[in-house]
């Protein structure tokens, strides 16, 4: 799949799905709109009901319209005349209970002598009191002279709980979201991971092409009868075919360690080692080949730490031989070792070529490797710095990256030392 159809296809689903989301916003609205209209009317005819009944029980004429809405919760009841706070609480209840207002309320009637809502409770679900005060807040109207309130605290999220259709469609718009933003994040995953194991096929070929072609041209001129006659140059190209099968096993070794890693199979054997006799060991090479370009400066003073030897060996090579890939003839590097604190510092610095920042922190992925363009100078598979960070983390010590483009990079090893 092109990086265009990708691209089609999610800005299809964003637009799809913005749609969706906008028709449940709409939808869910107008369902909650309505249930709110129909729980208000519901009150109103209830406590219509109510006053009614009062003033049939005091043989007063009955009232076409004695209930105002003071807000969207709260309603207040024209009584005509004192009332004891029992009888009303009885008839809420029963009247609520017949019109299945399931949910908490708080009333209060009011007293014109002082000129406050008194007798108040608070009414649970379950048509319980659940709390009593004799002087409750709430507010106050001119428009009667005897009358008591009634006010809904739960009214928002009561409606909402009514919404079941709702709320489970919306959920499910929410997994298909969901499923949807996962599925193009495994897309673009897929698609990276298919780039980088193309651009690794492309890199091992090239590579294993090179010292297989030497080969065949030191094999072909061996199977000359007349090199018999020239015992020196035989030797040369016998040395040929033993460098280049050796940079061939180097290879192969290379990608099975990072399989071995990848599978959890690499075990370490960590003993007790001299971090200064390691590095010393493996810059020998280092120096005969960059002389007065390669400096040691090993100023630690606690050097032994716990560690296996042959990959701690690998580590540094593998940052040596880096240092000088990404360098222009001669590489000039350095290897400086310190304490700091209870933590003996490995750094290995170059004057190369430079990381570009938005690079650093993807050059220990798998196969990575810097874009260079067409151009393809560097020889490698993108496994050594991933190689590096895995024994890393397989130690639990830790590696810091620090690097300027066209000055140059420093690899910093943490390494704790032993009690």
């Amino acid at each position: 799949m092109s990086r265009n159809t990708i691209r089609l296809v999610i800005i299809l689903g964003i637009v799809a799905i913005s749609g969706i989301i906008a028709i449940q916003i709409y939808w869910v609205k107008k369902a909650f709109d309505l249930k709110d209209q129909q729980f208000r009317q519901t009150v109103m005819v209830s406590l219509r009901n109510v006053a009614n009944q009062i003033s049939k029980a005091y043989k007063l004429s009955f009232i076409e319209n004695p209930v105002s809405q003071y807000s969207s919760d709260y309603y207040v009841v024209n009584l005509r005349v004192p009332l004891e706070h029992s009888l009303l609480e009885h008839l809420l209840k029963e009247e609520f209970k017949k019109s299945n207002i399931n949910t908490d309320f708080e009333y209060g009637i009011y007293d014109c002598e002082t000129d406050k809502i008194v007798f108040g409770s608070h009414i649970n679900s379950d048509f319980e009191v659940q709390n009593v005060n004799h002087e409750i807040f709430l507010p106050k109207t001119d428009k009667f002279l005897n009358y008591f309130g009634v006010k809904f605290p739960n009214q928002k999220s009561y409606l909402t709980s009514k919404l079941d259709f709702w709320i489970v469609s919306s959920i499910i718009t929410l997994v298909v979201m969901a499923f949807f933003g996962y599925s193009m994040f495994i897309i673009l995953k897929q698609k990276r991971l298919s780039e980088v194991q193309r651009d690794f096929i492309n890199n091992m070929t090239h590579e294993f092409q090179t010292p297989i072609s030497t080969i065949k041209i030191a094999t072909d001129v061996l199977g000359q009868s007349k090199i018999f006659d020239q015992p020196e140059r035989m030797k040369k190209y016998v040395q040929i075919i033993k460098q280049e099968n050796n940079r061939l096993k180097n290879q192969v070794e290379a990608v099975l360690a990072t399989a071995k890693i990848g599978k959890g199979q690499i075990v370490l054997d960590s003993q007790l080692q001299e971090v200064h006799e390691i590095i010393s060991e493996v810059s020998d090479s280092v120096k005969a080949e960059l002389e007065d370009n390669f400096t040691l400066d090993l100023k630690a003073t606690k050097t032994s730490i716990t560690a296996d030897r042959m990959h701690l060996m690998n580590v540094i090579r593998n940052l040596i031989d880096n240092a000088i890939k990404y360098s222009s003839k001669p590489a000039k590097i350095k290897i400086t070792t310190r304490n700091e604190n209870h933590v003996l510092v490995i750094s290995i610095a170059d004057k190369g070529i430079g990381i570009p920042k938005e690079h650093v922190s993807k050059i220990f992925n798998k196969f990575y490797r810097v874009p260079t363009g067409n151009v393809h100078n560097v020889k490698g598979f993108g496994l050594g710095l991933n190689y590096v960070k895995e024994i890393i983390n397989l130690h639990k010590w830790k590696i810091n990256v620090k690097s300027e483009l066209g000055e140059g990079t420093v690899f910093d090893i943490f390494i704790p030392l032993p009690d």
